[in-house]
C-alpha cells in the first residue's frame, strides 16, 4: 500500500470539491457551478489574477472506475503592466481544466506518483495546483498594452505614444562636452586680453 502524506484540505475552501454527494458508479456526473475568491500568487511578476477577485467555474464531476474526472472551464479578470511602456492593464484569463483524481489504493494510485496524477483526500478534490498552472501557463511573461506600443523614450522615461511626432533629445558626447566648455573659458579669457581701458577712457590693445 502506498504512504500518502497526511492532508487537512477544507472543505469550505474556495477551490476544494465535496464528492460525497457524487455516487462511485462509474458515468455518474455532477455540474459545478460557482463563483469564489481566487487565491493570492495567482499569476507571473507582470500580470496575474487579483487575490480574491472572481474566478467562475463551469465544471463537471464524473466518477470513473479510478477515481473522478474533473473537466470545465475557468474565468476570471486579470490585471497587471505593461512590459513596453508600464501602462496599466486590464483583462480576462479563460482556461480549460481536465484532470483525473484518482481513489486512495486504486490501480493509478499505486501505479503512479502524485505529480502524474492528483488525488482524492478522503471525499475532497484540491482543485487549486490544477487551476494555478492552467492560469499561469496561460498569461504572457510579457504582457503588453497593445502589440503596437512603442515603449518609454530611453531619456525622459515618458511613453513614446504621448510624445510629439518631433520628440527628441540633444545628445553630445561626454568628451566633446569638456572640449566645448575648455574652448569657452580660453575664449573668455582671450577677450580679457584684448585690450584695456587707459586711465584717459580710451582701449588699449595688447600685441
Amino acid at each position: 500500500m502506498r504512504n500518502h502524506p497526511t492532508h487537512h484540505l477544507d472543505a469550505r475552501a474556495p477551490l476544494v470539491l465535496d464528492t460525497r454527494d457524487l455516487p462511485r458508479g462509474p458515468g455518474s456526473m455532477r455540474e459545478v457551478r460557482r463563483v469564489v475568491s481566487a487565491p493570492k500568487d495567482l499569476g507571473l511578476a507582470l500580470i496575474g489574477v487579483p487575490v480574491g477577485a472572481d474566478l467562475s467555474l463551469d465544471l463537471t464531476m464524473q466518477s470513473v472506475t479510478e477515481g473522478v474526472y474533473v473537466s470545465g472551464h475557468v474565468s476570471g479578470p486579470v490585471v497587471g503592466e505593461c512590459g513596453r511602456c508600464l501602462r496599466p492593464i486590464e483583462d480576462t484569463v479563460n482556461v480549460d481544466i481536465a484532470e483525473l483524481y484518482a481513489y486512495t489504493d486504486s490501480t493509478t494510485d499505486e501505479t503512479t506518483e502524485e505529480d502524474e496524477v492528483g488525488r482524492i483526500d478522503g471525499d475532497l478534490i484540491d482543485l487549486e495546483p490544477v487551476v494555478r498552472d492552467a492560469i499561469v501557463l496561460a498569461l504572457p511573461v510579457n504582457p503588453v498594452c497593445d502589440e503596437d506600443c512603442r515603449g518609454l523614450c530611453p531619456d525622459c522615461g515618458v511613453p513614446w505614444d504621448d510624445l510629439p511626432a518631433d520628440h527628441g533629445h540633444t545628445v553630445t558626447d561626454p568628451r566633446w562636452a569638456a572640449l566645448s566648455k575648455l574652448g569657452s573659458a580660453d575664449a573668455g579669457q582671450g577677450n580679457d586680453r584684448s585690450g584695456s581701458t587707459s586711465p584717459n577712457g580710451h582701449t588699449v590693445t595688447e600685441n
